[in-house]
């Protein structure tokens, strides 16, 4: 299987506890894509602007990332600069720039549309509702944010409907169905279409339900933590592109898929922006699922 991505592709300033990160590789479609590459094949679709270095699109290719879909257009790309307090988390937005992510109109090339897998990142409901027009793929995912809850929540329902597997953190999940308590906020989403839920709790780990399952999974325990940015794409990249790699959707290779992601996303959060997770290969992967399961066993 591989799979087809939409959602962005940005430059970042990052501010935490431990220093600063300007003019960062960033956006949700750049991390889960670095991170899909390790296991199956990926597509793509975003926009940047002419400033967008040139490095970062021969990045892409050494990863055997098929870009076709990413639109270079005359103008600048979208730009994001947050700050992150001690806990590191839900960092303060001190300024964002959309630029020609504003008008941003994902088209999918016809080898694209039936892909095995459609991971539609966080981007406007409306722009997801319009992808899922344009697809065939057999699986369909995608995430959101508190803002198109907060704003576009009516489209966000109809796109609930029309996918198989829906991926948020803790925060979102409560605030889309307003229930405290997790397993039934996954239930509630699940009543209005979506099939599968991941709920994503940092570092308590993540949450799976579907109607007749639900599995918890633990963090992977790290000493150093610099800079989560992406870390919640990077977990989507390496949940769905193990299911890709390994083209089931049983009980155990989504359980298997979730630790994975999870691996993923400690990769990330160990250095700032994709340098740590760039560096990955199938050994280190394997190395660190090995760990992993050595904490997990008793």
């Amino acid at each position: 299987m591989g799979m087809v991505v939409v959602g962005s592709v940005a430059i970042d300033d990052v501010i935490t506890p431990f220093g600063k990160n300007f003019n960062a590789l960033g956006g949700s479609a750049t991390y889960f894509s670095i991170c899909a590459s390790n296991f199956t094949r990926v597509r793509l679709i975003a926009v940047v602007g002419e400033d967008f270095p040139k490095k970062y699109l021969k990045l892409f290719d050494r990863k055997n990332i098929d870009a076709k879909g990413l639109q270079i257009k005359k103008g600048k790309t979208f730009r994001w600069k947050g700050r992150y307090g001690w806990d590191l988390d839900n960092p303060q937005t001190l300024k964002t720039q959309l630029n020609l992510f504003k008008d941003f109109k994902p088209v999918l090339p016809e080898d694209y549309k039936d892909e095995d897998i459609l991971f539609l990142a966080n981007i406007d409901p409306e722009l997801q509702l319009d992808v899922l027009r344009q697809s065939k793929s057999k699986i369909i995912a995608a995430d959101t944010m508190n803002f198109w809850i907060e704003h576009k929540r009516r489209s966000l329902i109809e796109v609930l409907k029309r996918i198989d597997i829906l991926i948020i953190n803790e925060y979102e999940a409560r605030q889309l169905t307003k229930e405290s308590n997790l397993l039934k906020a996954a239930r509630r989403i699940i009543s209005w279409g979506t099939k599968k839920v991941v709920i994503k709790k940092g570092e308590d780990g993540v949450l799976f339900v579907s109607k007749k399952v639900f599995f918890s999974c633990p963090a992977y325990l790290m000493e150093d933590v610099l800079d989560p940015t992406g870390a919640g794409d990077t977990f989507a990249g390496g949940f769905l592109g193990y299911l890709a790699k390994n083209q089931k959707l049983d009980d155990r290779t989504i359980k298997k898929a979730l630790i994975y992601g999870t691996i993923m996303s400690s990769f990330t959060v160990e250095d700032y922006d994709i340098k740590s997770l760039k560096k990955q290969n199938k050994q280190s992967i394997e190395n660190r699922f090995k760990k992993f399961k050595r904490l997990c066993t008793f």
